[in-house]
């Protein structure tokens, strides 16, 4: 198993942050992982991204040219972006920030209103958290307990935000499981 990630939006909305949960939960699942960031010197609302592989074997190399699953969190971010999703792969929009649909016929397209579900769960800060819940509810890569507790350990130093943070991952499993 070999699963290739690019996380795509801009500084602030944290994609760098939801290709960590993964490649956290990929290391507590046993396998075999790469975290590869990608961030212009703005920061905050500059382009970012960053691509995961996890994997039953050691990873060769962290480039992602052919992913097999595009997070898009921004409009930019998808269209730089979904031409290069494997055919038959997956494509995560962030529908909150993104009206367009894609036109490709040969992946699978996921639309999930992150920012909606995110106020819902009661913290608009945890749009990523959302988007994790839909990915990990689709790929079934880990199973939820060892994601729900790599957010409990990351956010440990910071304990009132943890409830939020996984009210908003099961929002957004419970969205890509219907």
């Amino acid at each position: 198993m070999e699963e290739k990630i690019i996380i795509a939006g801009f500084g602030g909305q944290g994609v760098l942050s939801l290709g960590q949960f993964i490649a956290y939960a990929a290391i507590a699942d046993g396998k075999e992982v790469t975290w590869l960031p990608s961030y212009g010197p703005e920061m905050r609302g500059g382009t970012s991204n960053c691509s995961v592989v996890v994997s039953d074997k050691q990873v060769a190399s962290p480039i992602v040219a052919r992913p097999d699953c595009l997070i898009a969190m921004n409009k930019p971010s998808l269209y730089k972006f979904v031409d290069r999703v494997k055919a038959g792969g997956t494509v995560i929009v962030n529908s909150s920030l993104i009206p367009d649909k894609v036109q490709r016929t040969d992946v699978k397209v996921v639309y999930i209103d992150a920012q909606e579900i995110a106020l819902e769960a009661g913290n608009a800060r945890t749009a990523n958290i959302v988007v994790l819940g839909a990915y990990i509810g689709m790929s079934k890569l880990f199973p939820v307990e060892t994601v729900k507790k790599t957010i409990e350990d990351k956010f440990a130093a910071k304990p009132k935000v943890i409830p939020a943070n996984l009210k908003a991952f099961d929002l957004g499993y419970a969205t890509a499981t219907k």
